[in-house]
Formats: structure tokens, sequence, C-alpha cells
């Protein structure tokens, strides 16, 4: 198994964790800011909208650049409240839960 990669990003002088899991087939990847967190299609959008987190899932991706430049296909209630509409880029639904 390879070793998770972790590294902080600044954004609008904040900055945000990122995780990236190398699995056997594909990549699980979290993007966490102070309001809620983006994440790769690897994970459950249901069990974040049923806890009442702000999130939004970005499909088809392996990197933390791809996941924050192809579109929120996905997102949860709570993240609608924030200003995140499908479509946005990740870096703007990112922007948004700063």
């Amino acid at each position: 198994m390879k070793t998770p990669i972790y590294k902080q990003i600044s954004m609008k002088n904040s900055l945000v964790n990122t995780v990236l899991i190398p699995t056997a087939k594909a990549n699980l990847i979290i993007v966490s800011a102070a309001q809620g967190f983006l994440m790769c299609g690897y994970l459950n959008i249901d069990v974040a909208e049923k806890l009442g987190d702000a999130a939004c899932i970005v499909s088809g991706v392996s990197t933390v650049e791809q996941l924050l430049a192809k579109p929120v296909v996905k997102l949860t209630k709570q993240a609608e409240q924030l200003g995140i509409c499908l479509g946005d880029t990740g870096q703007q639904a990112l922007e948004k839960m700063l």
C-alpha cells in the first residue's frame, strides 16, 4: 500500500488541508476547509448530508489539482446554503467554504 499524501494549500489568506490516499484502483481525495469539504466520487454524499456537513463531490479525478479544477457534480443542502452551485469548480466551492 502506498503512503497517503498530506498537504496544506494557501487560499484567500487561509490554509486548507488536503489528503490523497492511494488505493489499489483509484485515489481517495479530500480537501477540508473551515466550513466544509470537497471530496472525490469515492466518498458518499448521502452520509455527509445525513450528518449535516457542507460537502461537494467532484468526480473523475485522481489528483488534488484536478479536484480543484473540475466542476462540482453533487452537493449537500448545507453546501448550497454557503452559495455553492452545481458546476462551480472545486476551487470556487472551496473558497465559499473558507
